[in-house]
């Protein structure tokens, strides 16, 4: 039997892309996402270069924590895990909140990969060696480097909430690496770049994603962002896949693999110990492993 797999937002994009890269690796892969029908068309697209077992579809809304500890439960009584990809992402033009009564940017981009990853923890050391992968990206240069509260002080603006997001997440990747150091499980986070997803074509194009200074120069910022999301998904997947597969990577953990499929800096502030502390205070808070997280804003 071949080596499991998981890519969560699996059915489209970047993580479509990526689960077909692992599976034509011979991995058996899983995809999880929210939408039946694009996951049995996912399926059916990984099936034509998959090299190993079935893949299969999972059903699962990771904005609510309790559907992604139902998740981390299911993946769990399958077995041993060999690669978990933690691709999802959202940006919002607008505030969201959650089922869980979080703000939606931070629950999806942080909060959810953080709890499947610590939930998933027993299965990728049984499976080990194993690797992590945290989807990563570049708009963590705009972001808060505060982790108090869930929600930073000031107005909303999604992409620089996303940036905020992702640079907790990235964070938190790797002091996990560090953690998880000789334990046969190894850690990477993977920056895509850009391409055209429909998370991209959805949220990019409307000047209330980003901050009244930027607003001012929106038609720079808008050209800048169709040129850096312009490109195709399956490029922009080069990152994850050798990130979880590349042998040139065996017994290395804790970088971050850039747009050319090859080790990059660290983003500034991911390093930092009184940010690393804060975020991992803050998300072991409000997305503990068993109950419910907290409803407040902050």
């Amino acid at each position: 039997m071949s080596a499991r797999a998981v890519v969560t937002a699996g059915t489209g994009g970047i993580g479509l892309e990526t689960a077909m890269g692992l599976a034509a690796r011979g991995f058996t892969v899983t995809v999880v996402g929210r939408n039946a029908e694009r996951g049995a068309i996912a399926v059916d697209r990984i099936a034509e270069v998959a090299t190993g077992g079935p893949t299969r579809f999972v059903a699962a809304d990771l904005a609510s924590l309790d559907a992604v500890r139902g998740l981390a439960a299911h993946l769990a009584a399958e077995g041993p895990l060999k690669v978990l990809v933690n691709n999802v992402g959202a940006m919002f033009a607008e505030r969201q909140r959650t089922v869980d009564g979080i703000e939606a940017s931070f629950a999806v981009n942080h909060l959810s990969p953080y709890l499947l990853t610590e939930l998933l923890l027993d299965r990728l050391r049984a499976g080990g060696p194993s690797r992590i992968v945290n989807v990563s990206s570049g708009a963590i240069k705009v972001a808060k480097r505060t982790f108090d509260a869930v929600e930073p002080p000031g107005g909303y603006y999604g992409f620089h909430w996303y940036g905020r997001a992702k640079l907790a997440n990235l964070a938190y990747t790797l002091d996990l690496a560090e953690r998880l150091r000789d334990t046969g499980v190894t850690v990477f986070a993977a920056d895509p770049g850009g391409a055209a997803t429909d998370m991209t074509n959805g949220t990019m194009t409307s000047p209330k994603i980003v901050s009244p200074g930027l607003r001012l120069m929106w038609p720079l910022v808008r050209r800048a962002f169709e040129r850096s999301t312009a490109g195709p998904a399956f490029l922009a997947a080069r990152s994850s896949i050798v990130a979880a597969t590349d042998p040139a990577l065996d017994g290395r953990t804790g970088l971050l693999i850039g747009p050319e499929a090859l080790p990059v800096p660290a983003f500034r502030g991911s390093t930092d110990p009184r940010i690393v502390a804060d975020v991992l205070r803050l998300s072991r808070r409000s997305a503990p492993l068993h109950g419910h997280a907290d409803a407040q804003p902050g």
